[in-house]
Parts: C-alpha cells; sequence; structure tokens
C-alpha cells in the first residue's frame, strides 16, 4: 500500500471504532455510560490482535491489547456470536467493566473482532456502585468468564437477566453493548468486502509495520540505559499502608523493557491488579511519546516488554481483590512510569497530576426502590517543562466526562451542593501545578456511600524543584473520612471530596 492508501485504510477503521462508540452512547441508559462515557470500543484481528481503537479509556484499551489473544482463542466462534466477559485475571480489568466480543466472519472465514467494554454501575456486589472495601474478588460481584450472550443472533435470556438482575437499567445497557457491536460489524464487514478479505489482511500488516516503524523512531529517542524510579499507594483500605510500586525502566537501541521487581506483594484490600491493568499503565505512557499519527495497533507496543513477579500488587493471583486496582493503582504505575522517564527525559515529562480517580459509589438497596450511581473525579494536572498544569480535568488512565448535575439529580437522590475549582491546591515551581476540584454532594434519602481515593497521605511530586500538589480531602459533615471507606449516609448528610492538585516544575 502508498501512503495514501494506508492513511485512509487507518482512518476508516478507526472509524468503525468511532461509530461503535457512537451507536453505545446513544443507546445506553445509565448516566455512567451516556453522559460519563466510561466505556471503550476497539477492533481486533483474528488473532486477537489490536488493529484500531476509539480515543477512549486507557486503562480499558490497552488492557484488552495485552490481552485479548487469550481470550478469543479457546472459543468456537460461529456467525453471529457474542461473547460477555468480566474477569479480571482473563483479560479484564475489574468486575464492573464488562466486555462484550463479536467476531466478524466472511463466507466461514474468521477475519477479526469487534468488542467494546462498559462500566456497569451494578454487578452484583452488596455494595452499591459495586465498588466496595472489599478482600477477595467474590465481594466485588458477579464474575463472568468468557462466556455466550449470543449464538447465532439470539441472545441467551436467562443469562442477559442473570446478568442484569432484574434492573431495567442494566438490560438496557447490555443491549446497547449488543447493539453498538452489530453496528461496528456491519461497517468493519462493508470494509472487507470492498477490499477483499487477502487486501484486509495484507493492509492490516502494513498498518502494523507502520505503527511499528513510528514507534521504534520514538523510543530511539529516549537515551539508553536503566532508570529507577519507586512510589507508593496510601493504603489498601483493610490496614495495609504505603505500599510500594518500583519499576526499572530498561532503553536500548529503541526497546524498551520495564521490569516490577521489587513491587510490594499482593495486600488483603482491593489495590491489587492483574498484569493487563499494569500493562495499559506502560502502553498508555510510551504511547503518549509517539508521534499522534501513530496508529493504535498491536504494531505500536511490539517493542515493549514487561515483567512483574507473580503474586506482587501488580500481578496478583486469583482471588485477589481488584476493584481499586484498575483506578488507582494503574494511575500510580503511571506515574511510576513517568518518574523513570524523566530521568531520561526531563523536557517532555510532567510532575505527577492528581493521581487518583477520587471514586465514588453509593446507593441503596430499598426493596424496589433500589438504585446505584458512580463517577470519578478529576483534580489537577501535574506542570512540565512546556507549561504548568491544566486545573480540575481527568488524566491518564481515566478519560471520562464529569456526570452533569442536571442528569445527577433527575436521576437519583441526590443534591450537588457545591461544584468548583479547589484554588491554591496546585503545586508551586516556575511553571505550576494544576488545581483539583471540590464536589459536595447533599444526599436526600439514606444510603450507602464507598470512596476508594488516593493521594490523601502522600501528595503527588514536582519535578526540578516544584512543589508537590495539595493532597486530597474527604469529608463528610465536615469531619474527616479515611481515603477508603464505606459508611451509611443519612438525609440531610453532605460529603465532599477535595481533590488532589498536581505537582508543580521548576524552582518558583
Amino acid at each position: 500500500m502508498d501512503a495514501i492508501e494506508l492513511s485512509l485504510f487507518a482512518s476508516r477503521i478507526e472509524a468503525v471504532c468511532d461509530e461503535m462508540g457512537a451507536a453505545l452512547r446513544r443507546a445506553a441508559f445509565s448516566p455512567n455510560i451516556r453522559d460519563r462515557l466510561d466505556f471503550s470500543c476497539a477492533v481486533f484481528d483474528a488473532a486477537g490482535e489490536l488493529c484500531a481503537q476509539a480515543a477512549h479509556i486507557p486503562v480499558h484499551l490497552g488492557s484488552m491489547a495485552y490481552a485479548m489473544r487469550g481470550i478469543v482463542s479457546g472459543i468456537d466462534w460461529r456467525a453471529g456470536d457474542m461473547v460477555v466477559v468480566n474477569d479480571p485475571f482473563l483479560g479484564g480489568t475489574h468486575l464492573p467493566d464488562v466486555t462484550v466480543i463479536a467476531p466478524l466472519l466472511l463466507d466461514g472465514e474468521l477475519l477479526g473482532f469487534v468488542a467494546n467494554r462498559a462500566h456497569h454501575a451494578n454487578i452484583g456486589a452488596h455494595s452499591p456502585g459495586s465498588m466496595p472495601i472489599s478482600r477477595t474478588l467474590d465481594e466485588e460481584g458477579l464474575v463472568i468468564p468468557p462466556t455466550l450472550l449470543v449464538r447465532d443472533g439470539r441472545t441467551d435470556a436467562a443469562l442477559l437477566a442473570r446478568l442484569a438482575g432484574g434492573r431495567d437499567e442494566a438490560a438496557g445497557d447490555f443491549a446497547a453493548q449488543v447493539s453498538a457491536n452489530l453496528t461496528a460489524l456491519a461497517r468493519l464487514r462493508e470494509l472487507v468486502q470492498g477490499m477483499g478479505g487477502s487486501a484486509y489482511r495484507a493492509a492490516l500488516t502494513a498498518l502494523n509495520d507502520y505503527a511499528e516503524r513510528l514507534a521504534h523512531g520514538a523510543l530511539a529517542k529516549i537515551p539508553d540505559g536503566e532508570y529507577v524510579f519507586g512510589d507508593v499507594l496510601d493504603d489498601d483500605g483493610v490496614g495495609s499502608q504505603d505500599i510500594g510500586i518500583m519499576a526499572r525502566v530498561q532503553v536500548a537501541g529503541g526497546r524498551v523493557r520495564v521490569d516490577f521487581a521489587g513491587t510490594a506483594p499482593q495486600v488483603a484490600g482491593n489495590v491489587n491488579c492483574p498484569l493487563s491493568v499494569a500493562a495499559a499503565a506502560v502502553y498508555y505512557v510510551f504511547r503518549c511519546l509517539m508521534p499522534r499519527e501513530t496508529p493504535a495497533c498491536a504494531g505500536a507496543f511490539r517493542a515493549i516488554e514487561l515483567s512483574a513477579p507473580e503474586g506482587c500488587l501488580l500481578n496478583a493471583r486469583r482471588p485477589a481483590a481488584v476493584a481499586a486496582g484498575n483506578v488507582e493503582t494503574s494511575t500510580r504505575v503511571v506515574d511510576v512510569i513517568c518518574g523513570a522517564l524523566a530521568q531520561a527525559l526531563p523536557l517532555q515529562i510532567p510532575a505527577a497530576s492528581h493521581g487518583s480517580m477520587n471514586n465514588v459509589a453509593m446507593g441503596a438497596r430499598n426493596g424496589g426502590r433500589d438504585w446505584d450511581y458512580y463517577e470519578t473525579i478529576g483534580g489537577g494536572m501535574g506542570a512540565g517543562a512546556g507549561g504548568g498544569g491544566l486545573d480540575a480535568v481527568q488524566t491518564h488512565m481515566t478519560n471520562t466526562l464529569n456526570t452533569p448535575i442536571e442528569a445527577l439529580e433527575s436521576a437519583y437522590p441526590l443534591r450537588v451542593t457545591r461544584y468548583a475549582v479547589r484554588r491554591g491546591s496546585g503545586g508551586a515551581g516556575q511553571r505550576r501545578g494544576g488545581d483539583g476540584i471540590v464536589r459536595e454532594f447533599e444526599f436526600l434519602a439514606p444510603a450507602q456511600l464507598t470512596l476508594l481515593t488516593e493521594r490523601r497521605r502522600h501528595a503527588p511530586w514536582g519535578l526540578a524543584g516544584g512543589s508537590p500538589g495539595a493532597t486530597g480531602e474527604n469529608r463528610r459533615n465536615g469531619a474527616l473520612l479515611p481515603g477508603k471507606v464505606s459508611v451509611a449516609v443519612a438525609p440531610g448528610d453532605r460529603v465532599t471530596i477535595a481533590t488532589p492538585g498536581g505537582g508543580g516544575c521548576g524552582e518558583g
């Protein structure tokens, strides 16, 4: 393929992912998917290698890129099939993130897959919002191994009812995921039929080779050497504190190896994660160093290897609890890789951003009036040599929106009494870190609230003499709450989440 043909092909296959995401958003019922956009879409080849992805959520997409080959290889696929899976130890992230995968077969030949992953606020955990303070995977909800949800075009109604748990909103979200895959299959089929199967496969090979060349060129600009950095998680919510993550980044001739030896063993709480989540964080950082036009396919990651000791925090053994590993630990892995690379590329790597997805899960079990809600809250971005950090944004491993106040208040017994930039929380320096957010909820009915937050004890670090950002705070009616906690709240209670600022860069 010449350069123009390859560029057109890349755009067309990426457009399949974009349209899949648009269909999912329009059809979804829950604010979490419809308004916050907590979902991701991608296309894979017949072996499960990543071909294209939309600009959705890095932790979803990177983990799928790392693990899809293992998921799809053991299934006897037929046209009209769709498989549902959320098992973190089989390529998932955490249980609320449910993936629906569909194959593309033409004339009996398997040519690839489309997949979307969406966050369900209720996946069967006893704690509303399905983000509990947990000690085992089973406490976090329904574990779904790769299971046929649709066979020969017919949905398994009994399985769908079990997944949805009798909730119309959840059933609607699963139907939206199925519909999004049908949309993507139609578009991908048009692309393949227009080119022919052989030409399509050849185009994928060319796309991956092109991505590999661009990635190699970018990685070759990192000075050869070994760069080591460590950071810690505040706690796991059930007793362990200062949980270390250590990375040794070895760069040689445009190839990278990341070794997490020295990272803490897996813990009792839910900040553990499978290796696929750690891989997503590693891929994300290095993808940010590549040219914007680098195709988001498997070829872009061929030069990156990683390892972590089995049984450590980043390669946990079943049945470790992992609900917060996907959101909080992945974010800290980014900080660690950035901290290592800042030694090699001080003009390209920023200071630490707010370092937490600031997870808020809430709801009630009221016998017919059940409700579940989940959101992440942004914070301050770290400053860099090129300028100060942005205020009040989602950073790194999350790419969701906030829930509009109008949507939140119309759907749940909640009132948002404050939503503001947390002025002065960014770290000082020649270039100041971004400020965090203050978001305050008033409860209008009894509920259970769970918070999974980080950077409440250890501040986001600055660079080159810049000051750290402010740590975050969680309060109920003015009284300080732990970073990870589950509490009952009463009507009139107010919970305030003040998120961390980003680190500053340079001596001020």
